[in-house]
């Protein structure tokens, strides 16, 4: 296929916190280096240090948009589209609900357009009701007007069927990489750094914003009084009021270990060494730390939503959405075990495979398949 895609919907890679984010990075240059694609990625410069670069044989180009929460995305979204125009991509590859929005123009303009269905956004609390319509609104422009339909989750492609009787969705997984360690003595500095040594805490690893639940994985813990510390990975892109109080209220927890946004070595380290791992979200599309921890064979704690119920995990790893209380008791059952083989549940989510999929999407959005 000698086509050109262009991709929007993402803050930008390498190395930046978020699903979207980490699911480009990883797909992207193996669609390069196996099919020989041309592949632009654009990044929102508040973000990156570029404005155009490479990546892995990926090409790079940082456009402007406006540092806010509720307007960054749809105002990069659309300049990403009239750029897509300029550069007369072929396919543009949009993901995620909020820049669905430049959909339609984008197919006005004669532009085939895939798009990947990743989460719910509009269910996140931290979204007021413009917002959530706005959300909703992209989600139904994208799965009206695209070209092709990509959704992460089986439930998802059952979802949109019910919806929008979109009944050719395809189900792509998001993918996880084998665990690639740094040596052990780069391991060790990483962990002294923040005061941890190896199996003495349990890991969490998000985006501080409500639909994470980490408020209540910090009220569980406190309740829990296990003899581990609870590290926190992450932040928030903006600092809001939830944001701040999680922090406040973690500094004031004996046991709370904050690190910031982590990525590379470093996030590979951390995880390499936990006792255990923790997701408590109330919202999700298919969560990749998720997948990264079972990669490293760590016992997991995730709450019971609908899309960390579709990896199909034994019961005995799910608690009720939400109650600190359950989460606690599951704390003192879970810590100390040993580690856990999930090499049957990590088939299918193999970033070759994936890439394979989303070409033969590609060569159905271009008419060649």
């Amino acid at each position: 296929m000698n086509k050109s895609i262009l991709v929007l919907g993402t803050r930008g890679i390498p190395d930046l916190l978020g699903g979207v984010e980490s699911h480009c990075q990883s797909l992207y240059p193996l669609l390069v280096d196996k099919y020989g694609l041309d592949i632009t990625v654009t990044a929102r410069k508040p973000y990156v240090s570029y404005s155009e670069s490479v990546y892995q044989g990926v090409k790079l180009k940082a456009l402007p948009t406006l540092k806010n929460k509720s307007l960054e995305a749809p105002v990069h979204s659309l300049l990403a589209a009239l750029y897509a125009v300029k550069s007369k991509a072929d396919i543009v590859h949009v993901h995620a609900i909020g820049p669905g929005l430049v959909t339609p123009l984008l197919r006005l303009f004669g532009k085939k357009v895939v798009f990947t269905h990743h989460s719910q956004n509009y269910d996140h609390q931290k979204w007021g009701k413009l917002a959530k319509f706005i959300l909703r609104l992209g989600e139904k422009f994208a799965m009206t007007f695209a070209t092709e339909v990509i959704v992460i989750s089986d439930f998802m492609q059952d979802l949109m069927k019910e919806k929008y009787g979109r009944d050719n969705c395809h189900l792509i997984f998001n993918g996880v990489n084998p665990p690639q360690l740094p040596e052990q003595n780069k391991v060790a500095e990483y962990l002294s750094k923040y005061g941890l040594q190896s199996k003495d805490y349990v890991v969490a690893v998000g985006r501080f914003s409500q639909e994470k639940g980490l408020d209540v994985l910090l009220e569980a813990y406190k309740r829990s009084g296990i003899n581990k510390k609870l590290v926190l990975v992450g932040d928030n892109d903006h600092p809001t009021d939830y944001s701040e109080s999680l922090k406040e209220s973690a500094r004031n927890t004996k046991g709370v270990v904050l690190t910031g946004f982590l990525s590379g070595d470093e996030l590979q380290s951390i995880f390499s060494q936990a006792d255990t791992f923790v997701l408590p979200s109330f919202s999700e599309g298919l969560p990749i730390a998720l997948l990264e921890a079972m990669s490293f064979s760590l016992p997991v704690i995730v709450s019971d939503i609908s899309a960390n119920k579709a990896v199909h995990l034994p019961d005995s790893c799910y608690f009720p959405t939400g109650d600190s209380q359950r989460l606690a008791k599951m704390l003192r059952e879970k810590v100390g075990q040993a580690p856990v083989s999930y090499d049957e549940y990590l088939k299918r989510y193999d970033w070759d495979l994936i890439a394979q999929q989303t070409y033969d999407v590609y060569l159905l959005a271009a008419g060649e398949k």
